[in-house]
């Protein structure tokens, strides 16, 4: 554990070297580009590529989500109080999940700038605390029908709390938009950001432990990997909760996919030996392109994917990277760097 909080401080440091730099020294405007410059380029094309896999994965994780809250949302605007479908092909979950994707997704994720999605983001923020509000007064004071599973104090095994560490950097890897996010401040000064890193992950700690505990304590060891799928499906207030979840997936999927395919087109360009900073042509050709091969991709495999486990366990070893590996070989090389020029003089 002491090495786990030392890996934390690290990055932490890091991070606010790399945001500095990346404003004040290299002028760099994302993740990706400011390991590349501090790093080189070898780092820098390893970080895309786990960028453009963790994206690529938790965009097939989205469409998951959207497949389990539009399954149960059917089953009670149905009156099926089992949440089972009815065999019609209209309620069939993959067809749900594509014509979701096709009509709502897709051309939200073909424009070059995502800018317009700051007023449906804040709906999602909305929701998001909605869904935790709901789920801790579920607890609280629970549906008679709601009959909890054994609840178990300890774990099995110790290897369990490590088995834990995928999902945990998953819900909590916003590294890959943190130099974005400086960039656009008003005041880009340390303290301010601070502040704003602060009170972001203390909502975030608040939404994922309320939303966890209470549901895993209402439930017990019958809770789903999706805590919503362990309530009724006719259950009217948890129904709403489904409905902002999926407002929250969809305005979620496209900036996700904006990082991705922004990695890709990088990566394709100086494969090509092209300058990514003037090349603008057939720009629009090869957006639309990258847009739908990116898109029929992930909701293909979301479709014969229907365990959101599964994919979190897998790309959540890429968010540990974001997390600690690329801060901290960025801090070691910034730390070699100043050792050299001090020598140097």
């Amino acid at each position: 554990m002491c090495v786990f909080f030392d890996w934390l401080a690290i990055a932490g440091g890091c991070l606010s070297k790399l945001v500095v730099k990346s404003y004040m020294v290299s002028n760099e405007a994302t993740y990706q580009e400011v390991v590349r410059a501090t790093c080189g380029k070898v780092t820098g094309v390893v970080c895309e590529v786990a960028i453009a896999i963790y994206t690529f994965g938790t965009c097939i994780a989205f469409f998951i989500v959207i497949g389990d809250q539009l399954d149960r949302l059917i089953a009670a605007a149905g009156h099926n109080a089992e949440g089972e479908d009815d065999h019609f092909w209209y309620t069939n979950r993959k067809f749900t999940i594509s014509l979701t994707a096709i009509l709502v997704i897709l051309p939200l994720s073909i424009p070059k700038e995502i800018g317009f999605q700051k007023y449906a983001s804040t709906l999602s923020v909305m929701g998001t605390w909605y869904v935790t509000i709901v789920v801790i007064i579920k607890y609280f004071w629970p549906d008679k029908e709601v009959t909890p599973g054994y609840v178990p104090t300890s774990s099995a095994s110790w290897t369990a709390v490590f088995n834990a560490m995928p999902t945990i950097c998953f819900g909590f890897q916003c590294h890959v938009s943190s130099v974005p996010v400086f960039n656009s401040m008003r005041r880009k000064e340390i303290r301010p950001w601070g502040l704003v890193v602060t009170f972001s992950m203390l909502i975030c700690l608040f939404v994922y432990t309320g939303t966890g505990v209470c549901g895993f304590l209402t439930f017990g060891s019958n809770v789903s990997q999706d805590v919503l799928m362990s309530y009724p499906p006719d259950d009217i207030a948890v129904a709403i909760a489904r409905a902002f979840i999926i407002v929250c997936v969809v305005t979620s999927y496209p900036i996700l996919h904006f990082c991705g395919r922004a990695v890709i087109e990088g990566l394709w360009l100086r494969f090509q030996g092209e300058q990514v900073e003037v090349c603008v042509r057939r720009e629009r050709r090869r957006r639309i392109l990258q847009t739908l091969v990116w898109f029929i991709i992930t909701l293909v495999l979301a479709l014969f994917i229907p365990d959101i486990g599964r994919v979190i366990s897998l790309i959540g070893g890429l968010a540990a990277c974001f997390i600690f590996v690329f801060p901290g070989l960025c801090l070691m090389q910034a730390k070699l760097s100043e050792t050299d020029v001090r020598s140097a003089r």
